[in-house]
């Protein structure tokens, strides 16, 4: 997936601050952090669900993830020279 996005954007993806993924007993999680909402969902309409269907041979995902939104109270990734 990484792969694929990166052939779809330029540059880097625009308003995400941080990405990382786990493996976890049932499959995968993955925490994003965004400038905004409206970026994500961007991302998300624009970049995200062509690669995935692009991946997946056409076919849409069997079911939509869980997520759970919450508003971050802090962000300090000192690598990459951000504190928010």
């Amino acid at each position: 997936m990484h792969a694929e996005i990166g052939r779809r954007t330029t540059g880097g993806v625009e308003g995400m601050l941080l990405h990382v993924g786990r493996e976890t007993r049932e499959g995968f999680q993955v925490i994003e952090v965004w400038e905004s909402k409206e970026l994500y969902e961007r991302f998300n309409t624009e970049i995200f669900r062509p690669a995935l269907a692009h991946l997946s041979g056409g076919q849409p995902p069997s079911a939509e993830p869980a997520m759970d939104e919450f508003e971050p109270r802090g962000l300090i990734v000192p690598a990459a020279q951000i504190a928010v």
